[in-house]
C-alpha cells in the first residue's frame, strides 16, 4: 500500500494542487465581479440572463474549491465587493461596453478556462481533484456552446476568414 493509497480526500495536496485550486479561487473571483459588471452594461436581455448563468456557474465553482482548501487547512484568497447594479442607460455610449465585446470577451475567457481545467486534470495526483477540475472542464465547454451560438445567433460572430474548397 502506497502514501497516495486509499480514499483521495484524506491524501495531502500537494504544492502545484494548493497553487493552481487556489489561483482558479483567485481568478474565479475576479471574474464574476467582472461579470457582474458587465451584466450592467449589457443591453441584451440573452446576454444578460447568459451572464447570470455565468456568474451563478463561477459561484458555484468557486464554493466547491473554498471547501477543499480549507479542508485542507490553506487560507483562501481575497473577495472583491459585489458589484452594485446600474442601468444600462446610465452609462454613456462612448464609456459602455457593446454586447458583442461582452459575448467574445466572456467566450474567450471560457477557452482560457478549459485549458487550465485541462492542466489541473493533467496534473493532479488526487482523483477528486482532477474528477472535480473535470466537471468544472464539461460545465465551462456547455457554457462556452452557448455563446458560440448567442454570437452566431445575434450577427457578433467575428471569423477568421473561411476556406472554400475549389
Amino acid at each position: 500500500m502506497g502514501i497516495l493509497d486509499g480514499n483521495p480526500a484524506d491524501e495531502p495536496m500537494h504544492y502545484g494542487e494548493v497553487f493552481g485550486v487556489w489561483t482558479a479561487v483567485m481568478g474565479g473571483k475576479g471574474l464574476i465581479a467582472e461579470y457582474q459588471t458587465l451584466v450592467n452594461h449589457a443591453g441584451d436581455e440573452d446576454l444578460t440572463k447568459l451572464l447570470e448563468d455565468t456568474i451563478q456557474q463561477g459561484q458555484q465553482e468557486v464554493k466547491e474549491m473554498e471547501e477543499l482548501l480549507k479542508k485542507n487547512g490553506v487560507g483562501l484568497p481575497p473577495t472583491p465587493p459585489e458589484r452594485p447594479k446600474a442601468h444600462v442607460e446610465d452609462i454613456p455610449a462612448g464609456a459602455r461596453f457593446m454586447d458583442q465585446e461582452i459575448a467574445a470577451s466572456v467566450a474567450g475567457q471560457i477557452a482560457a478556462g478549459l485549458v487550465s481545467c485541462s492542466e489541473m486534470m493533467g496534473t493532479s495526483t488526487r482523483e477528486d481533484i482532477a474528477r472535480m477540475f473535470g466537471q468544472f472542464h464539461t460545465q465551462k465547454a456547455t457554457l462556452g456552446e452557448k455563446y458560440l451560438k448567442l454570437t452566431k445567433d445575434k450577427g457578433w460572430l467575428v471569423s477568421p476568414p473561411l476556406h472554400h474548397d475549389n
